[in-house]
């Protein structure tokens, strides 16, 4: 049984995070903010993906004040993403950015943060302490190194240190991410950083890779500290469509058993009985189930010796021979069709337990 790490919570829009609210999974946009049309339909394809609340990179003004336009077509909470310019950091949240992510530090001193705090008081906007291994002040890697997994020391110090600046100016509606792009340095990271603060845990692995490295190390560092109660909300970070991110955010909150969002797809690893295209078959119905809302259990298997049986629990399943296909439900064959069909029928059957469990 996970117990969850107490935290202050914060409300980003109408998302709570910390306290006992649900860990949230977050991604970001990678098209230019200032191509609203590109940037609302991507969040419209993250929406439908479960996102439940989006980031957006601001780098100037013009894109700062596209906010309110991508806010008012959008159903999920915004946050604005900004470097070392304050007067981003105020356009945003003047122009509708619901949360703020910034490094303190680095937005050219303390006058210049008042700012911004003073914006986000005003705007009642909260603000992510995001501290990155390479964006670490000099001072303080001179002092105690780069982060290592022995010694993450130099990331934990600069995040209390810029929360503090905030603190100073009378503020607390925050939360705090130190990411590196080694596993076990932001997993050494954020547990000795959950002993030291109460303060909501954005959590991540920054720059993880692709699809397959990327999500076996944000898995493996995600696992890890959500297993032992310590996040409140992250992103799986990959170079690739965000909406893979939020796919793999949800299964890992799946596999630890602290949300469930939509069917669970399992498949077989194929083998010399298989006599259909599983590849293809397997890639179409995760695709569509990942549209559904219904918690249900879905399989896809390689034969029909071994298939239904070996997916006994599922729900429903569909696997195929030579030239026939079989749609299964609880082991127990419900309909044989043929193979060119197969895909086509078992959608249809799809879509109809997604509209009986909305009924429920």
């Amino acid at each position: 049984m996970i117990i969850r790490r107490q935290t202050k919570q914060i409300n980003v829009g109408s998302v709570p995070i910390g306290g006992m609210s649900p860990i949230s999974v977050q991604s970001m946009t990678n098209t230019d903010t200032k191509d609203t049309e590109a940037t609302i339909s991507q969040i419209h394809r993250l929406e439908k993906a479960g996102c439940e609340i989006i980031r957006v990179a601001v780098l100037d003004q013009e894109a700062a004040l596209c906010l309110q336009t991508i806010r008012d077509k959008i159903s999920i909470p915004l946050i604005a993403d900004i470097h070392f310019d304050h007067r981003l950091a105020i356009a945003s949240m003047e122009n509708g950015a619901q949360a703020i992510r910034i490094n303190p530090g680095n937005l050219g001193g303390e006058g210049k943060l008042s700012r911004v705090v003073a914006a986000a008081k005003q705007h009642r906007v909260p603000i992510r302490v995001g501290v990155n291994s390479g964006s670490i002040e000099k001072d303080l890697l001179k002092e105690h190194g780069y982060p290592t997994p022995e010694k993450p020391t130099s990331l934990i110090k600069s995040a209390i240190r810029n929360v503090r600046l905030l603190e100073k100016h009378g503020y607390d509606e925050i939360k705090i991410s130190i990411k590196s792009s080694d596993v076990m340095t932001t997993v050494s990271g954020y547990q000795q950083l959950s002993q030291v603060t109460d303060y909501p845990l954005h959590l991540g692995v920054t720059e993880a890779g692709g699809l397959i490295a990327g999500t076996v190390k944000s898995s493996v560092a995600l696992g890890i500290l959500l297993s032992q109660g310590i996040g409140d909300t992250f992103r799986v970070s990959l170079t690739r469509d965000p909406v893979e991110e939020i796919r793999v955010g949800f299964e890992v909150l799946r596999a630890l058993k602290i949300r469930e969002r939509g069917p669970e797809l399992i498949s077989c690893p194929t083998c010399g009985r298989t006599r259909i295209d599983l590849f293809s078959l397997a890639e179409e119905v995760e695709k569509y189930v990942q549209t559904m809302e219904t918690p249900i259990k879905v399989a896809v298997m390689g034969c029909v010796v071994n298939g239904p049986g070996e997916a006994r629990e599922a729900d429903i399943g569909v696997t195929g021979g030579n030239g026939v296909g079989i749609i299964f439900k609880k082991g127990e064959i419900y309909k044989k069709v043929p193979e060119d069909e197969l895909l086509e029928v078992f959608m249809e059957e799809l879509k109809k337990m997604e509209e009986e469990g909305r009924k429920r």
